[in-house]
């Protein structure tokens, strides 16, 4: 990785996302800040403007193939795509008992979620094969292990219910998987990450981790040496259970 990388960080106007960008930002990296909100995303670009870091905006809505592939184009433009980091993501609202959520309710989940990181996944992979280090994180979460869900007898010991969130999870770790496999033969590195328990709007500000914090994760992921590791499940403390 150079001064010339450039990373594309999706939901990346706020939270975690934002300190990603701003982690790799202060790497020297150009950075794009992809978000659906323009005024939310140019205030972001702007604040990391200010702290030193070349910085773009990237409109980007991650469940829109239109606004995908516009953004594709967009990064071609800006000089190709070296790192992507598939920040963004929802919970589908709450509660999530299985037997009173809507399918509706969890359509909105796997859409932005699973859906949303194949979309933006195989936009930017032209752009990544192009590179010489490119890298692909996909920010999970440990609700998704099933190893950790079913440990212990405590429903609750692995978050709350959530019957739309945390599976979505588990499909993106599942769907990586299959990325790597499809990609072993490539140079291009691809792994999941868990940022921990968060203070962010996601969950209402009720996380013990900061966001600069969470945020450690995926910077070391995208950050990895051409021999580190791909189709891998990580957080700070090392690998994760499936």
């Amino acid at each position: 990785m150079s001064e010339n990388t450039i990373a594309l960080v999706t939901g990346a106007n706020k939270g975690i996302g934002y300190e990603i960008a701003a982690g790799l930002g202060a790497r020297g990296w150009k950075v794009g800040v992809g978000a659906r909100d323009e005024a939310r995303r140019e205030a972001a670009v702007e604040k990391l403007r200010a702290n030193g870091a070349d910085a773009f905006g990237v409109p980007l809505d991650v469940t829109d193939d239109a606004s995908v592939a516009t953004a594709a184009r967009l990064l071609e433009e800006q000089g190709g795509l070296d790192v992507l980091v598939n920040n963004a993501g929802v919970t589908g609202g709450m509660p999530q008992n299985p037997t009173e959520i809507s399918i509706d309710q969890m359509r909105v989940a796997v859409e932005t979620n699973v859906f949303g990181v194949v979309r933006v996944t195989n936009a930017m992979l032209p752009l990544l094969r192009r590179s010489a280090s490119p890298r692909i994180v996909n920010m999970s979460s440990s609700v998704g292990s099933l190893a950790r869900q079913t440990a212990t007898d405590d429903p609750l010991a692995v978050g709350p219910i959530s019957v739309a969130y945390s599976p979505t999870k588990s499909y993106l770790n599942a769907v990586t998987i299959q990325y790597a496999k499809e990609l072993r033969d490539t140079n291009i590195l691809i792994n999941l990450g868990c940022p921990g328990f968060v203070a962010t709007d996601l969950n209402g500000f009720r996380g013990v981790r900061t966001p600069e914090e969470g945020a450690r994760i995926a910077i070391s992921l995208a950050t990895l040496p051409d021999d580190g590791p791909t189709g891998g499940y990580f957080e700070d403390a090392g690998p994760i259970p499936w």
